[in-house]
C-alpha cells in the first residue's frame, strides 16, 4: 500500500539542495535546511558543516510555525508584533516549536493548496527566508510570501557578533 503524499521526496530534496546552493553563491553564514509535507512531517533536511546544533530546531519551528498558522513566519512576526499575550499563548500551545521570525516559507502547488513549507536558520532571517523562497521558486512551485523582503541583502548580524 502507498499512501499520498502532499510533498514527494524529490520536490523536497530539490528545494534543500536549491536553498544551499543559493545560500553558498550568496555567501551565507552555514545554514540548516528543512521541507516538512502539509501534515508536518520531515520530508528532506540539511545541515551545512559549520551550521550550530540548534539551527536544526530554529528551521524546523519556521517552518512547523507557518505551517500552523497558515501563513508564513514573517507574517507571523509581522501580525504578533503588537501582540505579546498571543503570541506567548501560541508559544505555550505549540510547546515552545513556533519561531516566529522570518525563515519559514509556505509551498504552494500550482492551484495555490499549501503542500508544505521549507525553514531556514543560519543568517539573518531575511537572508534566509529569501533562499526558502527561490529554492521554492525553482522548483517550479509558489510560496508564501511570493518574494524576499526588498532589503534582504542589506540585513545583518554584526549587531549580534563581532
Amino acid at each position: 500500500m502507498r499512501l499520498q503524499t502532499s510533498l514527494p521526496l524529490a520536490t523536497a530534496s530539490a528545494i534543500v539542495d536549491e536553498a544551499l546552493r543559493l545560500g553558498r553563491e550568496e555567501a551565507l553564514l552555514p545554514l540548516t535546511v528543512v521541507a516538512l509535507d502539509a501534515g508536518g512531517k520531515m520530508v528532506a533536511m540539511k545541515c551545512e558543516d559549520g551550521s550550530g546544533i540548534i539551527r536544526f530546531d530554529v528551521a524546523f519551528g519556521k517552518a512547523w510555525g507557518a505551517l500552523g498558522m497558515g501563513i508564513s513566519s514573517r507574517l507571523i512576526r509581522d501580525r504578533l508584533s503588537n501582540r505579546p499575550t498571543f503570541q506567548s499563548a501560541l508559544a505555550t500551545a505549540s510547546d515552545g516549536r513556533l519561531i516566529p521570525v522570518p525563515g519559514g516559507v509556505l509551498i504552494r502547488d500550482s492551484d495555490g493548496i499549501t503542500i508544505g513549507a521549507v525553514g531556514i536558520s543560519g543568517d539573518t532571517s531575511d537572508k534566509d527566508e529569501y533562499c526558502a523562497i527561490k529554492a521554492i521558486h525553482a522548483a517550479g512551485l509558489a510560496s508564501e510570501p511570493a518574494e524576499p523582503d526588498p532589503g534582504w541583502r542589506n540585513s545583518s548580524l554584526s549587531d549580534h557578533y563581532p
